[in-house]
């Protein structure tokens, strides 16, 4: 699974009780020139546009809005409410798209956010549902529904906001384990497919380091440097003040359906590790 993860850093979250139509924003219960114009403006910016409900789908009376920028070093997330959708307009996505505040609350909180898209893929429903209800009984002010964020085939899918962090294939048990020990600094790299924050190879390559020196801690990399040439990438992260460089290469499987709902198989990208070194610091 590692690799997987969707590479964006910045997210607008609206919520929005549903039910979702395939294309979650497009087809939106919020007036046709509101979506039409977010839609447009977030493109346009790079800025990554997920409806959010909770689980059971409550409706609220002012609609919660989170802003969240996954800086892998120094990600942040801020918040507020909105009493008519039209506001959503005056919400400053040019500022977030460069990973500046927008001036809007700060929080610290950690956002638990599962893929319950069913109209997009059913794989998603049958299998993120329940773990969105046992994390709305373990985390309830956390936790959320979200709309697709990718990689249905690694239903159920959970993405841990503002640090940009995909997890996969998990089980309600696991995904409970795993909030836990994320409030504990930790990942959970069984079931992680990357951070969003980085490009695809480097994803697997902080997966492979990590694995290989047994480290869980949220900020003990710190990626230095990355090149990639053809399939090959090179990474250099810095570990407890010492360096390692990671060579990894990308390779397709044949094609397969990659979803419950596919309809064309297609080949799957992966990557496997070439080398892994820790760097020799310079004398003196």
């Amino acid at each position: 699974m590692y690799g997987t993860a969707s590479t964006v850093r910045a997210f607008l979250l609206v919520e929005v009780p549903g039910p979702w139509g395939k294309d979650a924003l497009r087809d939106a219960r919020i007036p046709p020139p509101v979506r039409t114009a977010l839609r447009q403006r977030c493109h346009a910016l790079g800025v990554r546009p997920l409806l959010i409900r909770r689980h059971g789908r409550t409706a609220p009376t002012r609609s919660r809005v989170f802003l969240a920028y996954a800086d892998p070093h120094q990600p942040w997330l801020e918040t507020t409410r909105l009493d008519q959708p039209g506001e959503l307009l005056d919400l400053d996505l040019d500022v977030l798209a460069a990973g500046r505040t927008t001036g809007l609350p700060p929080t610290d909180q950690s956002l638990f956010l599962t893929c319950t898209h069913g109209r997009h893929d059913r794989c998603c429903a049958e299998r993120g549902r329940p773990v969105a209800a046992a994390l709305a009984r373990s985390h309830p002010t956390e936790s959320w529904e979200v709309s697709h964020i990718g990689g249905d085939r690694f239903a159920g899918n959970l993405l841990v906001l503002p640090d940009g962090l995909y997890y996969g294939r998990l089980a309600p048990g696991a995904a409970v384990a795993l909030a836990t020990r994320h409030h504990a600094g930790h990942l959970d790299l069984s079931h992680l497919r990357g951070r969003s924050g980085y490009g695809f190879a480097v994803q697997a390559a902080e997966w492979f380091l990590r694995s290989e020196l047994e480290v869980t801690g949220r900020r003990a990399l710190r990626l230095e440097a990355s090149t990639a040439r053809d399939a090959m990438t090179e990474a250099t992260f810095l570990v407890e003040g010492r360096r390692w460089r990671v060579r990894v290469a990308r390779e397709e499987t044949p094609p397969a359906l990659l979803t419950c709902g596919a309809q064309r198989a297609n080949p799957i990208p992966i990557y496997e590790l070439l080398r892994l070194e820790r760097l020799q610091e310079p004398p003196g």
